[in-house]
């Protein structure tokens, strides 16, 4: 009678194969956590940027369609010259002067300036390491933030259309012709704003993002002013 002896095995991994396994597994992990960690600084950032513009872009259609009405039913450009300048603007108009038929409106209120949107002032103030872009209403809301994350508001007060150019990375505009006067002489008003957005993250490292800047501007020409000479 033949006998044989059959060697035991066992199946599975080796302690070694699992250790392996494990560590590339991890490698793995480390690189899809950081590729994620990446995009989603890079989409919020770019939701951040979006923001800043809409805000801006918004902001100076409200300047520039009240600043036009500078001067509505009122002798010169509306322009208050004390507290004007190349940081902020404020600005008169009679909106209401012939509105006899609305019962709400007083007749005072018609005949002089202090109703709502007919007193205006925009500046820049600064609070929490930001710059807001604020409108203040003197007969109306009060004070109303338009913009934050703003780097500069600037001014410009001409008697014609003035030509310039908004080169990028800078704060504001440069100006090719066109003879800058005091604000109550002003024609032609030129609106530029600045929005930078910080740097995210090191300089090299993964899913850095650099300082972002773009100056937005808006051209204006004054209601009182002498349109057939442009």
């Amino acid at each position: 009678m033949n006998s044989f002896n059959k060697k035991a095995t066992s199946g599975g991994f080796s302690l070694l194969e699992l250790l392996i396994a494990m560590a590339i597994t991890i490698a793995l992990m480390t690189a899809a956590a950081t590729l994620l960690a990446n995009a989603l600084r890079v989409r919020s950032r770019e939701n951040q940027k979006s923001d800043a513009l809409a805000d801006t872009q918004r902001a100076i259609n409200i300047m520039s369609r009240e600043i036009a009405n500078a001067g509505f039913n009122m002798i010169g450009n509306g322009i208050v010259p004390a507290e004007s300048g190349r940081n902020r603007i404020r600005i008169r108009s009679n909106l209401n002067k012939f509105e006899v038929d609305n019962p709400a409106v007083s007749e005072d209120s018609r005949k002089f300036v202090q109703s709502a949107g007919e007193d205006l002032t925009y500046f820049v103030n600064e609070a929490d390491r930001t710059m807001y872009l604020v409108r203040h209403d003197k007969f109306g809301t009060g004070s109303t933030v338009l913009a934050n994350r703003i780097d500069g508001l600037n001014i410009y007060y001409f008697d014609q259309k003035p030509t310039y150019t908004a080169p990028p990375g800078l704060e504001d505009i440069v100006i090719n012709s066109g003879t800058q006067v005091a604000p109550q002489n002003a024609k032609y008003v030129v609106i530029a704003v600045a929005v930078t957005l910080d740097e995210v993250g090191a300089k090299g490292s993964p899913g850095y993002q650099p300082p972002y800047s773009v100056l937005l501007c808006a051209d204006v020409t004054l209601r009182n002013a002498d349109l057939w000479k442009y």
